[in-house]
């Protein structure tokens, strides 16, 4: 496992900085002008409009990267604090398990955002 996931680290470097860059960067530009348009028109959210702009193919990109690429991120995280704390001797497994897991729910964003 362990030099399969060394073969894997820089496509996982990859998602980590993206995941890294939308969590950081676009979530809260995103939070923020989502609360801030909530003080205005409250008709600007309803579920027609919401519905007419997640039709649009960029839009729905978009959400997926909002879903998934966190994901990788989190998981990179977590499998260096298992490496911190002592556990370079199982990193195969854990770090196996944890991009499993960020894998997963990947495709489970792909699956949600294909079916909207």
């Amino acid at each position: 496992m362990k030099a399969l996931m060394l073969k894997l680290e820089p496509i996982i470097w990859l998602l980590f900085g993206a995941g890294m860059m939308v969590g950081g960067f676009v979530l809260p530009a995103f939070i923020a002008t989502v609360g801030l348009g909530l003080v205005g028109d409250a008709s600007a959210y309803s579920y027609d409009r919401m519905v007419a702009l997640i039709s649009n193919p960029i839009a729905r990109l978009v959400a997926l990267a909002a879903m998934a690429l966190p994901l990788w991120g989190g998981a990179h995280h977590l499998r260096h604090v298992w490496i911190d704390f002592g556990g370079l001797s199982s990193d195969g497994l854990v770090g196996g398990l944890l991009y499993l897991v960020a894998l997963g729910g990947s495709v489970a964003a792909i699956v949600a955002v294909a079916t909207l």
